[in-house]
């Protein structure tokens, strides 16, 4: 269902560029206090998750943005949001995202639901957790969903929930939107720090990975099409987004589930507001507040938490979750 939206942005952070500044580079997190497992796959790698627990029988799982990681204000202000209202958390760093480059020449991508499963079982093999749930973020919200949606019958029935914020579920459509003049300073941002991880990569796999005429890859298309295609069994990125992407997933999803894209999200097309899917799928909550920008959802509560951590916790209590 489409529901309405609460959220009310602070006058001056009505920009949705500014938004984003203040809430993903200006906001200081103190108080949360991780302890690193780290967590052998099935394929010979290795995740490295973070956890801060407070001694709960239910968990959260964190799942960070496209070169994101367990200590980026918005992963340690919902993390310590939880914790507050009595949930275990356990944050995910995606291959290569935990300050160590992984031991195989692909990394994650979008739609790479294989590590979250993997996440998912290796916490329910703890007898202390009786309930779970997902909080993904931009690239970790679209992982979410297609995690939900592709293979329903995989989800565990201890999984009772999951919010998302600010997704790319057409991931085809948001690398255009990311391609805008407008958005040339974040998406110039976004492929130095992939260029740093190609570099890191090279050293170990020559053979496999260089990063000779970078400077010639101005898009995410040009960059998926080098090189997270053929890393990871696609034909090119137009094959990758097709598969990769999240909305085609959402009508199976049967466990509540919120999404909340904000309308004046930068990276985000009209593609990206699955509102008929949410209409058909009573487990789809959509919310699509007037502002918010990109992974922002910024305001002054005495609290100290700001307006997207307050709902996630809302929604998991009007779960009958702690």
């Amino acid at each position: 269902m489409v529901l309405p939206c609460c959220y009310c942005a602070p006058r001056f952070l009505r920009n949705p560029h500014l938004q984003m500044i203040v809430a993903n580079q200006v906001r200081f997190v103190p108080g949360v206090v991780y302890r690193r497992e780290r967590l052998e796959t099935s394929d010979g790698d290795f995740l490295d998750l973070d956890w801060s627990r407070v001694g709960s029988s239910s968990v959260c799982i964190l799942c960070h943005g496209l070169e994101g990681h367990s200590r980026r204000p918005y992963v340690l202000g919902m993390a310590r949001a939880l914790n507050r209202a009595g949930w275990d958390v356990c944050a995910l760093n995606y291959r290569g995202c935990s300050g160590e480059p992984n031991r195989k020449p692909f990394f994650y991508h979008s739609g790479f639901t294989q590590d979250l499963d993997e996440v998912v079982k290796h916490v329910l093999e703890r007898p202390c957790y009786d309930a779970v749930v997902l909080v993904g973020f931009s690239l970790g919200g679209n992982l979410i969903l297609k995690y939900l949606g592709e293979s329903a019958r995989r989800v565990p029935p201890q999984l009772r929930a999951a919010a998302v914020f600010s997704v790319p579920c057409h991931l085809a459509a948001s690398a255009k939107a990311i391609s805008r003049p407008s958005n040339r300073i974040y998406l110039k941002r976004f492929l130095k720090r992939l260029r740093k991880k190609i570099e890191a990569k090279e050293d170990l796999f020559p053979e496999t990975l260089n990063t000779r005429g970078y400077e010639r890859i101005v898009t995410f298309e040009d960059f998926d099409n080098r090189y997270t295609a053929p890393l990871h069994g696609f034909r090119d990125a137009q094959d990758y987004y097709a598969k990769a992407s999240s909305k085609p997933f959402l009508n199976s999803i049967t466990v509540p589930t919120l999404i909340v894209n904000a309308l004046d999200d930068p990276f985000l097309s009209p593609e990206c507001f699955p509102y008929q899917e949410a209409y058909r799928n009573p487990y789809l909550f959509l919310e699509t507040p007037r502002h918010g920008s990109h992974v922002g959802f910024y305001d002054f509560s005495p609290d100290g938490f700001i307006w997207s951590e307050r709902r996630t916790v809302a929604f998991f209590r009007d779960q009958s979750l702690p």
